[in-house]
């Protein structure tokens, strides 16, 4: 199996947010945070993975679309803790990719609808 440019890049994603969460000092907020975000990040690669062996172009879609609510979660969590950490650039540099990641997988959905 050969992997696409997005599989590595949701991949990545998934990798960095959760070293990026490792360095946070833990609190009961921050607790929160990780485990929301961990989730949702790792997640939009792994429906992104099951899109792949779809068995339908209804179940592709349904599958790109839940990747495209995981990393839009995640962009969601990620712009809260850069409010709590505001002078850390990784934050920001994952606050980017979550965005281009949203945009690409939206734009899949619509191709795959027309």
């Amino acid at each position: 199996m050969r992997e696409n440019d997005l599989q590595v890049r949701l991949f990545n994603f998934a990798v960095d947010v959760l070293k990026m969460l490792g360095q946070l000092k833990a609190s009961k907020e921050t607790d929160v945070l990780k485990y929301q975000l961990s989730k949702s990040a790792t997640s939009a690669g792994a429906n992104y993975e099951e899109s792949q062996a779809a068995v339908s172009k209804a179940d592709f879609t349904n599958k790109i679309g839940i990747s495209l609510k995981e990393i839009r979660e995640s962009h969601y969590w990620l712009r809260i803790i850069l409010e709590l950490f505001p002078e850390t650039e990784k934050i920001k540099q994952l606050i980017r990719e979550s965005e281009e990641l949203g945009k690409i997988l939206a734009s899949i959905i619509i191709k795959s609808k027309s």
